[in-house]
């Protein structure tokens, strides 16, 4: 394959749970076309403009796919220098060097930049309203693309779980096997995500998204809407697990951030423009736990 540089796909956070599921992706037939490289902190500091312009510059990089995040949503209540140096500054420094090479910029956005008092699926001209450091330090990340000039695509995803990595999928199985009864939230209802589906809908917004101008906003998660509790009832069905799941309210949970009580992602323009079908929530959930040794030892794979 001709390594020219329209064909030329940095990845950052290629050891994150969406990296890992994007290199899967990338030897499927979405990947086909694409020379990809793929890079964590150890090959490439975003948090560098110059390391950035020196990569994109020696590998002749025609996309950019920011996988990185700082996603430790209530440690960033107090790490907020951290959160914002990941997820704005290093985002800034992303879409700068995108703007000065003519590069096309991916980048991963969440439901957290939205307050959740809504009572409506969240359409993508909603103006972001965070109630959360790590929300408004990724609200800051998408104004800073915003104000680049690059072109760019953010996709917005909500509770991303995979077979990599921690996640709530994970966990929950893990606590499944080793206790009787766990609470879980019943009162905040969301879009759960697999970073799999994820994965190729950003590698077909490579495909088709690259000729429009300027920003586009998307929302991404799997069909479907549902509590964390119901979520959790799933978990174990699917996983057969006997463990009983005890429904509390969000002030009930002992979290320092403040979460979203309603999240869910109006799909339309995304379905619309990508041309893509998305899988609904169960069907996919089933997907990851048949990939998954459903023992304690799966946890830290």
């Amino acid at each position: 394959m001709e390594k020219n540089k329209s064909n030329n796909v940095l990845v950052t956070g290629a050891n994150g749970q969406l990296g890992r599921c994007l290199q899967d992706a990338s030897h499927t037939e979405w990947g086909d076309g694409f020379h990809f490289f793929f890079t964590d902190i150890e090959e490439l500091d975003i948090c560098n403009v110059a390391d950035i312009d020196n990569f994109v510059e020696q590998n002749s990089i025609g996309t950019i796919i920011n996988a990185a995040a700082y996603t430790a949503v209530d440690k960033a209540e107090d790490e907020i220098d951290a959160a914002y140096k990941l997820n704005q500054e290093a985002v800034k420094n992303l879409a700068a060097v995108c703007a000065a090479h003519h590069v096309y910029f991916i980048h991963i956005s969440t439901d957290y930049v939205f307050n959740g008092e809504c009572c409506h699926p969240h359409t993508e001209d909603e103006v972001p309203s965070p109630i959360s450091i790590y929300g408004k330090s990724k609200a800051g990340g998408e104004q800073a693309i915003k104000d680049s000039g690059c072109q760019a695509s953010i996709i917005r995803t909500s509770w991303l779980y995979s077979e990599y990595g921690r996640n709530f999928v994970k966990t929950m199985l893990k606590l499944g096997s080793e206790k009787e009864r766990i609470s879980v939230v019943s009162d905040q209802v969301g879009g759960p995500t697999y970073a799999g589906d994820l994965a190729v809908a950003i590698l077909k917004a490579i495909r088709t998204n690259k000729e429009r101008e300027g920003v586009q906003l998307y929302h991404f998660a799997n069909e479907g809407s549902i509590s964390w509790y119901d979520f959790t009832e799933a978990i174990m069905e699917i996983a057969q697990k006997n463990c009983e799941i005890k429904p509390i309210f969000t002030s009930e949970y002992p979290a320092k951030a403040p979460r979203p009580p309603y999240s869910v992602f109006n799909l339309s323009k995304i379905k619309r423009e990508l041309g893509i079908e998305i899988p609904y929530w169960k069907d996919s959930l089933k997907l990851v736990i048949s990939k998954l040794d459903t023992s304690i030892n799966f946890f830290m794979k």
